[in-house]
C-alpha cells in the first residue's frame, strides 16, 4: 500500500519512470537483432540412387557400407 501512496504524492515521478520505461523498452526492440535463418556451416551430403528391384533397406547398407 506504501507504493500507491508514494504514487499519489508523487504522479509526475511515476510518469516520468513509465514514459522511460516505455521509451527504453521500444528503443530495445528496434536495435535488437534477429535473424530467422541464421548462417550454419554443417557439411551436407545428398545422396539420390535408384536402383529398381532392390528394398530400400539393402540400397541404404550398400550405400553405406561400400568401400
Amino acid at each position: 500500500m506504501w507504493i500507491v501512496r508514494l504514487a499519489l504524492r508523487r504522479t509526475y515521478t511515476f510518469v516520468v519512470v513509465a514514459l522511460l520505461i516505455a521509451v527504453m523498452g521500444a528503443i530495445s526492440i528496434v536495435r535488437m537483432a534477429t535473424d530467422i535463418f541464421p548462417n550454419i556451416d554443417n557439411p551436407i551430403v545428398s545422396v539420390v540412387w535408384q536402383y529398381t528391384g532392390m528394398p530400400a533397406d539393402e540400397v541404404e547398407t550398400r550405400i553405406v557400407y561400400l568401400n
